[in-house]
C-alpha cells in the first residue's frame, strides 16, 4: 500500500503521537505536519519513524492539511489518509478507508461517527452543524466535521488554493468535493471521546463556522 500516506496534523500532542504514528505505520507510510508545537511533538512523532514537516509559527489544521497534501503530491502518492494526532481517531480503520478505495476510487471518503456515542455538548454542537451544513449544501450529509478522511490526487490539488486555515477547512474540503461533482464516500467509524484536550476556542469556532456556513451556501449557487 505505498501508493496510501497518513497524514496527521499535530499541535502539542506529545502525549498520543508516538502511539499514533506506531499504529498507523502497521498499514501506511506517515507523515507529520507538526503546527507550531511548543513541546516535544517533533521528537516523538520522528523516533515513532514518521516523516515530519514542520510549520513554524502555529498556523491552523487548514494550513497543516494543505502542506501534507503539497507533500504528498509532490512525493506522487495516489491518496492520502488525515487522522487527528490526539487519540479521537482509531489507526486500525485505516484499512477501511483503503479499502472502500481500492473498491471504487473516490475522491473524498469521510469516516463517519456515531452522534449518539458522543458526550451530550459535542452531540448537540454536530447535529446542529450537520443541520446547517446540509441546509448550505442542499443535500443530507452524515457528519461533516469528523476529520478522519481519504483524498485522491485531484481533490487535494484542487484544495491547495483554498485560503482556510482552521477546522473550517474540513467543511470547505466537502462543499469543493460536492461543487466539482466528485465521488464522495462513507466508512462507518470508531466514536472515541477520552478526554483529550482539545484546540477549538469555541467562540471564535462557532462565529467562523457561521461564517464558512456563509460561504457554502453562496458557492453552491453560483
Amino acid at each position: 500500500m505505498t501508493n496510501f500516506l497518513a497524514v496527521i496534523p499535530a499541535y502539542n500532542e506529545s502525549e498520543h503521537i508516538t502511539q499514533v504514528v506506531e499504529s498507523a505505520r502497521r498499514f501506511v507510510p506517515v507523515l507529520v505536519v507538526d503546527d507550531g508545537s511548543a513541546d516535544d511533538t517533533v521528537a516523538l512523532a520522528e523516533a515513532a519513524g514518521a516523516e515530519v514537516v514542520r510549520q513554524v509559527p502555529n498556523q491552523g489544521k487548514g494550513a497543516a492539511l494543505r502542506a501534507g497534501f503539497r507533500w504528498a503530491l509532490d512525493l506522487g502518492y495516489e491518496a492520502v489518509i488525515t487522522l487527528d494526532g490526539d487519540g479521537q481517531h482509531d489507526p486500525v480503520e485505516i484499512q477501511k478507508f483503503v479499502d472502500a478505495y481500492l473498491a471504487r476510487p473516490a475522491d473524498l471518503i469521510i469516516g463517519k461517527r456515531n452522534f449518539h456515542e458522543m458526550p451530550l455538548v459535542r452531540r448537540l454542537a454536530n447535529t446542529t452543524g450537520g443541520w446547517l451544513f446540509a441546509w448550505a449544501v442542499g443535500q443530507p450529509i452524515p457528519d461533516n466535521q469528523s476529520g478522519y478522511r481519504l483524498l485522491g490526487r485531484r481533490l487535494m490539488t484542487a484544495l491547495l488554493s483554498s485560503s482556510e486555515r482552521g477546522f473550517e477547512f474540513e467543511v470547505e474540503m466537502i462543499a469543493s468535493c460536492l461543487k466539482k461533482g466528485y465521488d464522495l464516500q462513507w466508512v462507518p467509524i470508531r466514536t472515541i471521546y477520552a478526554g483529550e484536550k482539545s484546540h477549538i476556542h469555541p467562540l471564535a469556532h462557532l462565529t467562523n463556522y457561521f461564517r464558512i456556513i456563509s460561504v457554502v451556501r453562496q458557492k453552491m449557487r453560483e
